[in-house]
């Protein structure tokens, strides 16, 4: 009767325990879309709370004896605030702003003190990133008139009856400050994903390919557009993927990242520059053991540059006479300028900038200063400390290359007890794990605080195929999804066996996305691992090819179509080696991810399940591949954890 009433009990204060936890980090104050003055006076951004969906913009300066202010924009419910911009004048801001209206954004502008906002569109569709010209009488914003956008992490619409084969463009708009007159400048057939003005406001340098815009990224290419006729040049065709053109102060260089990305937003590769005609292409960065993430041209011949380097970031700066590349600043956090949750921002002249901080110990806070020798300016999260473990970055060779992960105990160590681990596999994978607080994407993150929380050690890899060694790791699991980068990943749970209390007949192992197409991989190749959680994963890449909307990201990755070369799709299929699996598996995914759909989770879960494997199969209704509602986002961490508990415990 004991154990029977344990048993009841334990589910009851599990999902307890987790609740008190979501609570603590929905309290989390969040920063996005810092945006420091060209003068470094003012800093404006974005600021929310993990558990709410308001987002609002604040204002203030930079000394530390200022108070931060809100952009009072009248408006009834909550509303969505987004990308705040910077007049070159440092004097106005403008930004985008649902007030008013239900789920349409427009453009705001108002003044430094946040006062006397004035609505400037009445916009009808997707508006995202506005930028100034160097005149300030012009702001320039990307613009999908009549249809949504978001990109594809967002759920995706529900298609019935004759597909519709209507492909919407995101293009270039620009408004007329004076006059509030708007007209799109790009041509029709060019979806647009980051641009920028030319020095003397004349041209557009864009990263751009033919629709439809969630799919083609991977193939776009580096174009100039003339914006009084709006013809559109291409000027640069990129062996892997670009991002993030910028013209040189004299309007003579253009720079940019080039690299093997997977997802759109999540930047990181070479620096590259080349004239501004699109000759004389020169790599900065080729064989430096890092990847460049965002860029600022500073002066003609200096580009400062943020970097992924290990676990970890860094900010440096580039001479463009000798091609010298000096490290200014360094830690094991997360610091990026553009792109998906941009965190810094930077002067004109380059001598103060403004950063959003946090690791796996400290809530986000915002600082400013000179780089590296930041002043903090918030302190909303000042009440917050952690009830988890706390981090070490664990560093192992696999083959010839070092690895490096970080590792969060769990939160009370007893001497001479061992204890359980989960390895979290990161997504992309062109990506890496580094530290941040536990809050943020739509509170996927608070797994690992949970498992750490209740008594788990945790194991976040940084593979091969990850950022932060420079392009040739980066690129080394290109045709080998699942061989090298999972022989790094068994490596580093030997050398935590081998450091820590970890017990080796209680391991699990979870991921999202490309993380979930590796735990199901895992599962597939190995019985080491005693339950596994897969969520949003790919169980068979050659079905997957034909299922998912963003087939054109799997071509630099397997070097031809599923049509042109099946085999190397095959190989590395989980569904190719099902029999061999024995570990317990839960399977989770969103209703509509248009990344990694349904059916991938849904042939993996019934194969287990005809053969016998303890399995089941969660399907979030109306989530995309980042869920969104506070419910499916608590429940998915309930089960999670929960699934290991069963498992492992």
């Amino acid at each position: 009767m004991k154990h029977f009433f344990l048993a009841c009990l334990l589910p009851a204060m599990l999902a307890a325990q987790n609740m008190q936890l979501t609570e603590q980090l929905g309290q989390t104050v969040l920063y996005g879309d810092i945006a420091l003055s060209p003068d470094g006076a003012h800093i404006a951004w974005v600021q929310s709370t993990a558990a709410t969906v308001s987002k609002q913009t604040y204002i203030r300066g930079t000394s530390e004896n200022d108070s931060p202010a809100l952009v009072n924009i009248e408006g009834d419910g909550e509303r969505i605030d987004a990308n705040p911009a910077w007049a070159p004048d440092s004097k106005t801001l403008a930004l985008f702003s649902t007030a008013g209206e239900k789920d349409q954004k427009q453009l705001w502008t108002v003044q430094a003190d946040a006062s006397n906002p004035r609505k400037l569109t009445k916009l009808a569709g997707y508006a995202a990133r506005p930028r100034w010209s160097h005149s300030g009488k012009q702001i320039a914003f990307l613009y999908i008139e009549g249809a949504t956008g978001g990109g594809p992490l967002v759920a995706a619409p529900t298609t019935t009856g004759v597909v519709d084969t209507a492909v919407h463009n995101q293009r270039i708009a620009v408004l007329d400050v004076a006059t509030g007159q708007v007209r799109q400048v790009s041509p029709p057939d060019l979806h647009i994903y980051d641009f920028d003005w030319s020095p003397d406001d004349k041209t557009f340098v864009t990263t751009g390919a033919p629709g439809p815009g969630d799919n083609n990224w991977w193939i776009a290419q580096i174009h100039l557009i003339d914006i009084a006729k709006g013809n559109a040049t291409s000027i640069y065709k990129p062996t892997l993927q670009v991002a993030i053109p910028r013209w040189s102060p004299d309007g003579k260089s253009i720079a940019f990242i080039e690299g093997l990305m997977s997802d759109e937003g999540n930047y990181g590769g070479d620096l590259f520059t080349m004239a501004a005609d699109g000759h004389s292409v020169v790599s900065r960065t080729r064989g430096r053991r890092s990847s460049v993430s965002s860029l600022f041209w500073q002066r003609p011949d200096r580009i400062l540059a943020t970097e992924v380097i290990g676990g970890g970031s860094a900010i440096s700066e580039l001479t463009l006479a000798d091609n010298s590349m000096h490290t200014i600043w360094k830690s094991g956090e997360s610091v990026h300028a553009f792109g998906n949750f941009p965190n810094f921002s930077i002067s004109q002249d380059g001598k103060i900038s403004a950063v959003g901080r946090s690791t796996y110990e400290t809530p986000p806070e915002i600082w400013a200063g000179p780089i590296g020798e930041w002043r903090q300016l918030t302190r909303n999260n000042s009440s917050l400390s952690p009830t988890w473990g706390k981090s070490e970055s664990l560093e192992w060779t696999s083959d010839k290359f070092g690895i490096q992960g970080w590792l969060l105990p769990p939160a009370r160590l007893e001497s001479g007890k061992k204890y359980p681990m989960v390895v979290l596999i990161h997504g992309g994978p062109s990506s890496a794990t580094e530290p941040e607080w536990p809050a943020s994407f739509g509170m996927s993150r608070a797994i690992i605080a949970a498992l750490s929380a209740r008594g788990y050690y945790v194991l976040l890899p940084n593979p091969r195929g990850s950022y932060g060694r420079g392009e040739d790791f980066t690129r080394a699991n290109v045709k080998d999804f699942g061989g090298g980068d999972l022989r790094d990943i068994l490596a580093g749970v030997d050398a935590a066996l081998k450091k820590y209390p970890i017990d080796p007949a209680r391991l699990g192992v979870f991921g999202w996305s490309y993380g979930g197409f590796m735990t199901m991989w895992t599962v597939t190749q190995t019985n080491r691992f005693r339950g596994a959680v897969a969520g949003a994963g790919i169980a068979n890449w050659q079905s997957y090819y034909g299922q998912n909307l963003i087939d054109q990201w799997m071509i630099p990755f397997f070097g031809a179509s599923v049509y042109d070369d099946p085999a190397v799709y095959e190989k590395s299929s989980p569904i190719r080696f099902i029999k061999k699996v024995k570990t317990p598996t839960l399977v989770i995914v969103g209703e509509r991810d248009a990344e990694c759909p349904v059916p991938q989770s849904y042939e993996f879960w019934h194969a287990l399940r005809t053969l016998g494997v303890p399995t089941q199969l969660i399907i979030y209704p109306g989530e995309g591949h980042m869920f969104v509602k506070p419910e499916n986002q608590s429940g998915r961490l309930d089960q999670t954890v929960a699934w290991f508990d069963k498992y492992l415990k």
